[in-house]
């Protein structure tokens, strides 16, 4: 059972990408949200563009869902690359307020910059930006304390550009989520669908599920993953111990051993691995 191809660029991500670009050129600080369960995958390879020379906060969210492990080996290796990522929590509010006081920083530094031109002091006016469903708007409402923006565990719940003043320091732009218009690399799209960080009409739910457990089976090889030795076993009771040959039939049957309703089945191991139910994972490691 091949995995049917994933491309999700709806009508709502095009328009915002262009209401981006008209307002880049008002923006000092570019806060970047990324899903730590995929760092990588969830940087947009527009970034550097959209940069310019701006002020960068690197923001990778969910730390709670990845093992310390996995956090301390990419934390180490994004250093090496230059880059200083401020971990977070945007449910609980871990971590939000260094990031915060980061923002703030930059602001500072900006209107050094401005007085030192003969120019007046201004809130630093920053963007936040991610693909869709990583924690912008969660991390939003922690930064302004209140519930400002909607907020869920789904892709697209923000369609359209909003400025938020946060006091005399801060001004916040929130952004939809942005996807390339094109996903060429469909491992990095299955993850993305695998962390729900993609719309769920751009992926057949069965197919990821099985490309999730065949990844399991890899990431078990890992200690740091997280994946623990028969987790999907232990479990859901499901025999988990398939050979290269029959390996997409051996997990279809399984499906249909236990409930009789695969998409049911596939759906409730995506969302409990979501809601960390299976542990802590990393579906990625440097």
């Amino acid at each position: 059972m091949s995995t049917p191809k994933i491309q999700w660029y709806p009508g709502h991500i095009a328009k915002a990408e262009k209401q981006l670009s008209k307002n880049l050129d008002k923006v000092d600080l570019v806060i970047e949200v990324r899903d730590a369960r995929i760092p990588l995958t969830t940087s947009h390879p527009s970034l550097q563009k959209w940069i310019k020379g701006k002020n960068h906060l690197l923001v990778i969210n969910r730390k709670d869902m990845i093992s310390p492990e996995a956090l301390k080996s990419w934390d180490t290796w994004f250093r090496r690359q230059g880059q200083k990522p401020w971990w977070c929590n945007a449910k609980s509010g871990t971590g939000v307020k260094q990031i915060l006081e980061a923002a703030i920083h930059a602001g500072n530094e900006l209107n050094s910059r401005r007085r030192s031109r003969g120019m007046l002091k201004r809130p630093v006016r920053a963007l936040t930006l991610g693909f869709p469903n990583v924690g912008k708007s969660a991390l939003i409402n922690r930064l302004v304390r209140k519930k400002v923006v909607q907020s869920a565990r789904r892709a697209g719940v923000t369609r359209t550009l909003r400025w938020i003043r946060m006091g005399q320091s801060l001004d916040l732009l929130d952004a939809p989520g942005v996807l390339p218009s094109r996903i060429d690399d469909q491992e990095a799209a299955i993850r993305l669908a695998i962390c729900d960080d993609i719309g769920q009409a751009a992926y057949d739910v069965e197919s990821v599920a099985i490309a999730f457990l065949k990844m399991l089976q890899v990431l078990e090889k890992q200690e740091a993953t997280g994946v623990t030795q028969g987790l999907i076993q232990e479990r859901y009771g499901l025999p988990f111990t398939c050979n290269s040959d029959h390996h997409e039939w051996l997990l279809q049957s399984a499906w249909r051993h236990t409930s009789g309703d695969t998409k049911r089945m596939a759906e409730r191991l995506l969302d409990d691995f979501r809601k960390i139910l299976l542990g802590l994972i990393s579906l990625e490691l440097p």
